[in-house]
């Protein structure tokens, strides 16, 4: 398989620009000192539409036909692809449809429809839901996280981290389907190659570890379980899948309790709102997971990417 480029990464930047946020990023003194690292976030939360997402679904949509954008897109997310599909179709004058389960946070949910997408919520198999959609309507589908432009998109994140700090010792992000990993490790290869890549999964939804661990793409064989919903795919891509293996991205597995624990560490001390899936990469390097450990002194850079979590879910999850 043909992995996306960094050339790829670098187009998609132009397609965007102007069309989002260059999110800051900042050193974290507290979580530097409390690690005995050299901690920096990278802040999607501050991106349009509230994650890092809207940058693959601009970088997509824009590569749409006319004949294509007449038809209208289609997509299938829990919450923030959704958010970011809405958004960029709606600037472009394209009509979209999005499945979302039922459980998905309804603060996602009502801003989906205020960017302009119609929303159809199931109960189960909200992928096979918009299959169905596709072939009946002949949308075309802009995937989460298993499309080429969707990784080249999700890759300028890391472009604009590596243009910030070009020297990291490590990128640390959360894995739900892998655009953001994907994304991350092609830059990373051409502009840091020594650098170290590490995925952080929910144990209600590891996916990509399992796929690593057998060696090929995996579905989980029940909806995923876990209060990181954005990192809640229901299996390993094709394509994201062949990037993670190829380009060396290191994946961990945990429990949602520490990764809860992190999110409220981000908020409280960082003074960063994050939702559960962007504090993945905390939780990891506090709980001491990545093995080997990074050495003391080690830059790293966690991505914070999104922060789309309503007050019924912070109340559940204090």
């Amino acid at each position: 398989m043909t992995l996306v480029s960094h050339s790829d990464v670098k187009k998609a930047r132009q397609v965007i620009d102007g069309r989002v946020y260059r999110t800051p990023m900042v050193r974290s003194a507290h979580l530097s000192k409390r690690l005995g690292l050299d901690i920096y976030l990278k802040l999607e939360q501050m991106q349009k539409t509230g994650s890092f997402k809207v940058r693959g679904a601009i970088n997509r949509i824009a590569a749409l036909t006319d004949a294509e954008k007449k038809r209208g897109v289609v997509t299938f997310s829990a919450g923030n692809h959704a958010q970011g599909v809405a958004f960029a179709a709606t600037s472009a004058g394209v009509k979209s449809t999005v499945v979302m389960p039922a459980h998905a946070v309804r603060g996602k949910v009502d801003a989906t429809r205020a960017y302009g997408a119609e929303v159809i919520q199931v109960e189960s198999d909200f992928h096979g839901a918009m299959q169905q959609l596709q072939e009946k309507h002949g949308y075309v589908l802009v995937h989460p996280f298993d499309d080429p432009l969707v990784i080249a998109g999700a890759g300028t994140v890391t472009d604009e981290i590596c243009d910030d700090l070009p020297d990291p010792d490590a990128i640390v992000f959360g894995i739900g389907g892998g655009g953001l990993a994907s994304g991350a490790a092609v830059v990373t290869r051409a502009r840091r190659p020594g650098a170290r890549l590490i995925g952080i999964e929910p144990e209600g939804a590891n996916a990509m570890r399992q796929s690593l661990d057998k060696g090929e793409p995996v579905t989980l064989a029940s909806l995923s379980k876990t209060v990181a919903d954005g990192l809640g795919a229901p299996y390993a891509g094709r394509v994201t899948f062949s990037h993670v293996r190829e380009l060396g991205v290191e994946v961990f597995v945990l429990p949602d309790a520490p990764i809860v624990e992190a999110m409220w560490m981000l908020m409280e001390r960082a003074k960063v709102f994050a939702e559960p899936a962007a504090a993945a990469g905390l939780a990891a390097l506090m709980q001491k997971v990545i093995k080997p450990a990074l050495p003391e002194g080690s830059k790293v850079v966690l991505i914070v990417s999104g922060g789309n979590v309503d007050r019924e879910r912070l109340k559940a999850l204090s």
